[in-house]
């Protein structure tokens, strides 16, 4: 049976570390003159405290060790309970229409997804600008924190694929107590946002705007302080720190243990570092030439545009600094499929991940094999270790979700009269967490005309995507609560 103690204690731990960071945007909110945003979120912040602190005082002796199915309630949990506590500025400061609205503006932000029903955020108040870039930077933390250490206790790791089986050394050898592991996660995602403010502000780009680009570009996130997102910036510098750091976003964090230590050997020696940079240049190499062909416009910018909008898709991050609607049907198909795909393990991104694809293509080459070889004995390998039958049937059955989900996704929204191209791009942009995709959905674009259901809905296409499709699936599934 399932102990709702348990559970009921961490959702209350959650709610009092959303509510510091309310406390935080009101501070702000009142530095900054914003005297109205800065009682809102102060509001809020009461009202996420005092529910969390009376839900927890009852609890605080309860046994903090939860099995499988704790796990997964209290996973499902963190960011179902997030975005609703995070619609509070919104709904109380009046800054949405409805509740469908307030809640599909804060699950965006929290599965870090470039998606927003706001027509014009250059007429927002600060406070509310800061609070959508923090909420995709609590997202990507939780995300990472989540890969690194909670899913595989829940044994979600055959499903998940492992940060602690194929993603180069392992967090358990780096760090082994659960302490150090938040202590070093907490510096490199800190240092690195940090470090990209910085340099975005010495490309003199405002330094309120280098903040919440900085948290939004190192959560994978992709919200903007400008209508234009990064097009409002056209200096070359700035778009390529953002390129390079959402490249680094997407990198299994761990690795960064290894850059800190100079032993460069242990990342260029992972599989998946390997292959995700690979990808990244060839593709984006492939749709630089095209688009330096195609547009007549110079080989520096067609390089530029190129790899900045292929990193910003792999990574997840939904950046854009022009409309890829217009790029020709080549280009368009490329970028849909690379939608699939996501970043490493470990890190922020959605998607179905590079580790995932890569097993996936190595069993079908040894199916391939073993038809002119029906004796051999093959088996996949990745880092020098052998994957386990297991986790590859595992992966199959997830990438079948995956497609199914899209699927769905695609139906409901074609039914809502939207084209063919919208609907899919829509589905498969959102479940990856990316934001903004081809059609009436595209980049410069916003989903303020949408349906109520259809925010609804479109919500739970991003929840899903970021809590990996399965957990839901087997939080909705009689045997989960069978003893």
């Amino acid at each position: 049976m399932v102990n709702f103690r348990i559970v009921a204690r961490a959702i209350s731990q959650v709610l009092i570390f959303e509510g510091f960071f309310l406390l935080l945007t009101a501070g702000v909110s009142l530095i900054t003159g914003e005297r109205q945003t800065a009682a809102t979120f102060l509001y809020s912040a009461v009202i996420t405290i005092v529910t969390g602190v009376l839900v927890f005082t009852p609890l605080r002796n309860t046994e903090k060790t939860y099995g499988t199915r704790e796990g997964y309630i209290i996973l499902l949990s963190i960011f179902l309970i997030f975005s609703l506590f995070g619609t509070l500025p919104y709904i109380l400061g009046r800054f949405t229409h409805s509740f469908a609205d307030a809640f599909f503006e804060s699950v965006s932000g929290f599965t870090t997804t470039n998606a927003t029903i706001f027509h014009d955020v250059e007429t927002l108040p600060r406070g509310i600008l800061l609070w959508r870039s923090l909420t995709q930077w609590i997202g990507g933390f939780i995300t990472i924190s989540l890969s690194l250490y909670v899913l595989p206790i829940v044994k979600y790791l055959n499903i998940q694929l492992p940060t602690y089986e194929f993603s180069g050394q392992t967090a358990d050898k780096i760090l082994p107590k659960t302490v150090d592991i938040t202590k070093s996660l907490v510096k490199v995602y800190l240092s690195l946002t940090f470090i990209e403010a910085m340099l975005l502000t010495i490309g003199k780009m405002p330094l309120f705007d280098s903040i919440c680009h900085s948290m939004s570009t190192m959560s994978t996130g992709g919200l903007s302080t400008r209508n234009d997102g990064i097009a409002a910036y056209p200096s070359p510098y700035l778009k390529t720190v953002i390129t390079l750091f959402m490249f680094l976003a997407a990198t299994n964090i761990s690795l960064f243990y290894f850059a800190a230590r100079r032993n460069y050997g242990k990342i260029l020696q992972n599989n998946e570092f390997r292959i995700y940079t690979a990808i990244v240049l060839a593709i984006s190499a492939l749709v630089s030439l095209v688009l330096f062909i195609q547009s007549g416009t110079g080989l520096g910018k067609a390089i530029s545009e190129g790899f900045f909008h292929v990193i910003s898709i792999v990574s997840t991050t939904g950046f854009f600094t022009s409309d890829y609607n217009l790029w020709g049907n080549f280009l368009i198909l490329i970028l849909i499929i690379l939608m699939f795909s996501g970043g490493m393990t470990g890190s922020a991104s959605g998607g179905i991940k590079i580790i995932r694809l890569s097993i996936i293509t190595l069993n079908s080459r040894n199916v391939i094999k073993r038809l002119v070889h029906p004796n051999a004995f093959l088996k996949v390998r990745i880092d020098r270790r052998t994957v386990t039958d297991n986790i590859v049937i595992n992966l199959l059955v997830f990438t079948a979700i995956y497609l199914i989900a899209v699927s769905v996704g695609t139906l409901v929204i074609s039914l809502m009269d939207y084209d063919i191209l919208t609907s899919l791009t829509t589905t498969v942009s959102l479940i990856g967490n990316i934001g903004p995709g081809v059609g009436s959905f595209g980049p410069f674009s916003d989903f303020a005309e949408m349906t109520t259901s259809g925010k609804f809905f479109l919500s739970g296409l991003m929840l899903a995507g970021r809590l990996e499709l399965l957990a839901v699936i087997i939080f909705f599934s009689r045997t989960f609560y069978k003893k």
